[in-house]
């Protein structure tokens, strides 16, 4: 594929709002995880909450939107003069040629499951407030955000689980590369809920200790939320430096309808096809940051995926021990995750991995180090086997 430039990004979890919250947890190998206080939820869990999100306000010019899932999403736009960035592309390219491409799973559930607690005592009827349109279903992210930024150029989201906010970028490169559209806000926002934390635990796939990543005793995941933009160009290389998308890679293996092919047969064809795309060799990758989700089916199939491709010959980790699964913003966070890897020269370390599973041949790495990145590899995998892989490469 033709290089795309990450001209602006941004990124809100729990470790904070902003690039720089994020750069120095990464350095520092913060986690934000913390114990499971969420709304009325008890569950003996650990969560990634991303604070303040309830008293961010709604312009009232789209109060119909209003819910957690579009609250986070303005405090993520808000962040690193991002709006501002995206502002003066609409300046350079028009309104009609800047598209959204959004990832989101839940999107605003938690809105019709508090409509549930007012249902008429006797009919059982939901409020008349309850918006689904504007407020619950997956585009309401995405109209939501092309509403806020004035776009009105191709607009979708993405929702295959873990793997959606991976999946826009490819979605974006292909209208570009097609003509309909010259620049691209693409990301992923999902906010806790209820449905998810309750129905995870029901999966008995959440753990009572924060997520552990690659650990030998790693036994679930912690589930966290998230905001994570960018904004996609073509550029002349000539421009000089920044980061790049140089590849996408997808697969379906529809091994089963949650648990991963044993062998991370679909992971390893996503890894394959992002190194095709970008035109490179596996041994070309400085850094992977693994989808790691610390349950051990998810791990086991993907470590056997990356150690089939690279052996033991590229640094990895997971930062899900940082930021918890943010679920189908997880692929645009780890995306910006990895393009801070690249500007800052910095391989991330993995929070809360202890031991690691010795089963698992790779170059796994506890503590974050100094490293000239110049390339590096993005994995998500969702769900029913939809995987996605991308590349980030630093150009000259």
């Amino acid at each position: 594929m033709s290089p795309l430039l990450l001209s602006a990004t941004t990124l809100t979890t729990c470790l904070g709002r902003g690039l720089a919250a994020h750069a120095e947890a990464l350095r520092t190998g913060r986690s934000g995880l913390r114990p499971c206080d969420f709304e009325t939820v008890r569950l003996d869990t650990w969560i990634g909450e991303v604070e303040g999100v309830d008293a961010t306000a709604l312009p009232a010019s789209l109060q119909e939107y209003d819910c957690r899932n579009n609250r986070l999403a303005l405090a993520g736009l808000e962040a690193d003069g991002f709006v501002e960035r995206v502002r003066a592309a609409v300046q350079r390219y028009g309104s009609r040629r800047v598209g959204v491409f959004l990832g989101t799973s839940t999107s605003g559930i938690l809105e019709t499951e508090l409509a549930y607690r007012a249902r008429d005592a006797a009919t059982g009827a939901l409020p008349a407030s309850v918006r689904y349109a504007t407020a619950h279903c997956p585009f309401s992210v995405t109209d939501f955000v092309r509403q806020y930024l004035g776009l009105e150029g191709l607009a979708l989201t993405i929702s295959t689980a873990c793997s959606s906010s991976a999946k826009v970028f490819a979605a974006a490169a292909r209208q570009m590369a097609l003509g309909t559209i010259d620049a691209a806000v693409v990301g992923g926002v999902d906010s806790l809920c209820l449905t998810t934390l309750y129905g995870f635990a029901s999966l008995q796939l959440t753990s009572t200790q924060p997520a552990r990543p690659y650990d030998a005793r790693r036994d679930g995941i912690s589930i966290g939320e998230a905001a994570a933009f960018a904004l996609l160009e073509r550029a002349d290389a000539a421009q000089g430096g920044g980061v790049w998308l140089l590849g996408t890679g997808e697969s379906s293996d529809a091994h089963h309808m949650s648990a991963p092919h044993p062998e991370g047969l679909g992971a390893r064809l996503a890894m394959q096809a992002a190194l095709r795309s970008a035109g490179l060799a596996p041994q070309q990758l400085d850094y992977v940051n693994l989808h790691g989700t610390a349950t051990p089916a998810n791990d086991a199939a993907e470590g056997l995926a990356m150690a089939a491709l690279f052996g033991a010959g590229v640094p990895c980790s997971s930062t899900k021990g940082a930021t918890g699964h943010t679920l189908g913003a997880a692929g645009a966070v780890e995306a910006v995750i990895a393009a801070l890897a690249l500007t800052h020269g910095w391989i991330p370390g993995s929070p809360g991995t202890q031991v690691l599973d010795e089963a698992l041949a790779l170059d796994y790495r506890l503590a974050g180090s100094a490293a000239p990145l110049r390339t590096v590899l993005s994995n998500s995998f969702g769900f029913g086997g939809s995987n996605c892989a991308l590349v980030l490469g630093a150009r000259p």
